[in-house]
């Protein structure tokens, strides 16, 4: 009788070995990359929105344009809507996708820009709002707040013109004049501090373009947010915290 542990069966000749198909949820990295462009596309819409929208609601503060209020609120609220179906597909690209390197920067990237994108639609909103309470028809306004008001909206283009070139250097610069907005900010608190002694009666007034002042501000730091995760987008580099945040050369990103 034959050894069982010498008898094998062999695999009929036309049979070849089957490889497990791959998993469904997993694009191919075409598909990632066309996935990653509409998402990039969608952002950049998204803060051009926004940055149309800052502007227009300084216009209707600077004019006391009540019904401008009315549709700087409803295109706020779009945003809002936008925010939420972006961050929705993030989510869905890192799950099924699982990206890495240089595509897991650009999603973290988009989730983090898109938050401060809606938080900055939310700051154009406030100010329209915040024009409709004014008693005087046409308030005099301080020279640093006035400053601001034409900076912040120029900082938004130049932060825009960043995203879309993915330029480190230029991210760099809107860092800087967040810095002078600061500054700006503390000029107009220290202005209506006088204003305020001068003209008592308009104290209500005063305190109102110092709740403006805080809301460009803010806004303006939201700005050098994006501009410092645009340099880690680039470089990979994190500066948030670094004492020098002088990006190292741009990498393919």
């Amino acid at each position: 009788m034959a050894n069982p542990e010498n008898i094998s069966t062999p695999a009929p000749a036309d049979q070849t070995p089957i490889k497990p198909p791959p998993p469904l949820s997993v694009a191919s990295g075409t598909q990632l990359d066309q996935q990653l462009a509409q998402l990039r596309r969608r952002l950049i819409r998204e803060a051009s929105q926004a940055t149309d929208l800052l502007t227009r609601a300084l216009d209707v503060l600077w004019a006391s344009d009540l019904e401008g209020a009315k549709e700087v609120k409803k295109i706020e609220k779009q945003i809002d809507q936008e925010e939420v179906r972006i961050e929705q597909e993030c989510f869905r690209i890192l799950a099924l996708q699982q990206p890495f390197g240089a595509d897991f920067r650009l999603i973290t990237f988009c989730l983090k820009a898109n938050s401060d994108i809606e938080r900055l639609a939310d700051h154009a909103s406030s100010i329209a709002k915040i024009s409709k309470k004014f008693e005087a028809e046409s308030p005099a306004w301080p020279e640093s707040l006035k400053e601001m008001g034409q900076r912040v909206p120029v900082m938004c283009q130049e932060l825009l013109r960043a995203v879309i070139g993915a330029d480190a250097q230029a991210a760099q610069e809107v860092v800087k004049r967040d810095k002078i907005i600061d500054k700006l900010d503390k000029q107009t608190f220290k202005a209506l501090a006088i204003m305020i002694e001068e003209t008592p009666s308009l104290a209500s007034d005063y305190m109102l373009m110092y709740r403006i002042s805080r809301e460009l501000e803010r806004v303006g730091d939201l700005l050098g947010n994006i501009a410092e995760d645009i340099v880690y987008l680039v470089t990979g580099d994190i500066i948030r915290h670094s004492s020098s945040k002088k990006p190292k050369k741009n990498p393919e990103v």
